[in-house]
């Protein structure tokens, strides 16, 4: 099973400066003084770490279509004993059913009297150096160029956060599309790139350096709780004395500095009148987005215009028990990220300057392995928020028949026909990177592909 970072005993990374975030403490007393910027986005990317099953997140209801679909998933398909497809349809009248464990989200897919719809599904996404079809897959002569170590979840994890298809290449996508947007924030010294979820190669950027934290962990007394009170002080002493020491090995070094940034930063937030009157879901993933609102909500004080966000879940890794596994994870999922655009309705005002959006390690076959599925390619991936041109599928909707023309081989692991620069590019873009040379710094593959702009977020 793909490990949930949620679950890593005392991971307490943060990769900022301990003297930039010690010069936060101001913001305690300033908390409930100052303005909002009126210029402000956020990108707020979730991983579905362990490979998300696309097949069964959304459903072609087209009869040819799901009877293909019927025919190839076996034991899998939906609608299960987990309750019927939700369903949905595009603007030119085709149906799709989302899984059952999506019901929080459902509603957002039409929007309502006052609001059109704020969710949107990319279909068919995965890492691509270039397009790629199955006749060149199978020409052993074709000399295309493909992503280092498909199937592989390290691998694949990587560089889905790099946006690089051959390496992870030392930094993130979302780093760097906060380092070209970095004049924006001005002076403030506020981190620009915060994981929720430990350490994040997707936060990390040339010039923007990943903070992280765990929500509701606190660095700062984390296993301090001894009796008596003088042995919890020796023990606190102890600790800060190590995290001073410069022993000169630069990997202790680095360690140390990730724990004491990570005290200064939970010990700031922790400090911040920042509440919510939006009620959270108990879990892992709904914590997260709490704390990325609760960020979000200070920005007036933080001063920041520009920020990106990395949370994850895990459990997506679903070689058995797939039927239940994924309509739970979705379930909380989908609670998760309801509570958090409401957050931005009610408690932050700015929707639209708000976009959360799902990436994973990659898909999974179409053909089961029992109750399960196997590592595949392509993946289709949520996009909520109200800039979001909701209540569409875009890209391009894969064949699901296995060994058809969109199978990489013969288990229906899909080619992408949608890559992730594109996907990323399309954010990126809203979030305010310009095109030509900034883009080709964030994505330095988009050049090899028809557009950057798939068309699903508005101004």
């Amino acid at each position: 099973m793909y490990p949930n970072p949620m679950t890593r005993r005392h991971l307490l990374a943060g990769m900022g400066s301990t003297a930039l975030i010690n010069r936060l403490g101001m913001f305690n007393t300033l908390a409930q003084t100052n303005s909002s910027p009126n210029d402000y986005k956020a990108l707020v990317c979730i991983q579905l770490a362990g490979g998300n099953d696309g097949h069964n997140t959304i459903v072609p209801l087209t009869k040819g279509d799901f009877d293909d679909y019927k025919a190839e998933r076996g034991s899998l398909a939906l609608p299960d004993s987990n309750g019927p497809l939700l369903e949905v349809e595009t603007g030119n009248g085709t149906a799709y059913g989302l899984n059952p464990g999506l019901t929080h989200l459902h509603p957002r897919w039409d929007g309502n009297s006052t609001s059109t719809g704020k969710l949107a599904v990319l279909a068919n996404v995965g890492m691509l150096v270039h397009p790629v079809t199955r006749l060149q897959l199978l020409n052993t002569q074709s000399g295309i160029s493909l992503p280092t170590n498909l199937f592989s979840h390290s691998d694949q994890v990587q560089q889905i956060q790099s946006g690089i298809a051959s390496t992870s290449g030392g930094t993130g996508w979302g780093g760097r599309a906060a380092d070209m947007m970095m004049a924006l924030n001005g002076t403030s010294t506020f981190p620009a790139a915060v994981s929720l979820a430990g350490p994040s190669l997707f936060c990390k950027g040339g010039l923007i350096q990943s903070t992280s934290l765990f929500p509701g962990f606190n660095c700062d007394t984390a296993g301090m709780n001894l009796f008596p009170q003088s042995a919890a002080n020796a023990r606190k002493s102890g600790l800060q004395q190590i995290l001073q020491l410069d022993s000169g090995l630069k990997l202790v070094q680095a360690a140390n500095q990730s724990r004491q940034d990570a005290m200064d930063l939970n010990a700031l937030l922790s400090g911040l009148p920042a509440q919510l009157s939006t009620p959270f879901p108990a879990t892992p993933i709904g914590a997260q987005l709490q704390q990325v609102a609760k960020i979000i909500k200070i920005r007036g004080t933080t001063g920041m215009s520009r920020q990106v966000f990395f949370c994850s879940m895990g459990g997506f890794d679903t070689h058995a028990s797939q039927s239940w596994q994924q309509w739970n994870l979705l379930y909380d999922l989908s609670e998760a990220m309801e509570a958090f655009y409401k957050a931005t309705e009610d408690d932050l005002q700015i929707p639209d300057q708000v976009t959360s959006f799902t990436v994973s390690d990659f898909g999974r076959t179409l053909q089961p392995s029992g109750t399960g599925c196997d590592h595949g390619w392509g993946n289709h991936h949520l996009i909520l928020g109200g800039a979001v041109r909701g209540g569409e599928v875009y890209g391009t909707f894969p064949e699901l028949r296995v060994g058809g023309p969109d199978d990489s081989g013969s288990r229906g692991a899909m080619i992408p026909t949608t890559a992730i620069a594109q996907y990323g590019s399309t954010l990126a873009r809203w979030f305010g990177v310009p095109d030509g040379a900034a883009m080709n710094v964030v994505f330095p593959s988009i050049g090899n592909f028809a557009t950057s702009d798939l068309g699903f977020m508005g101004p």
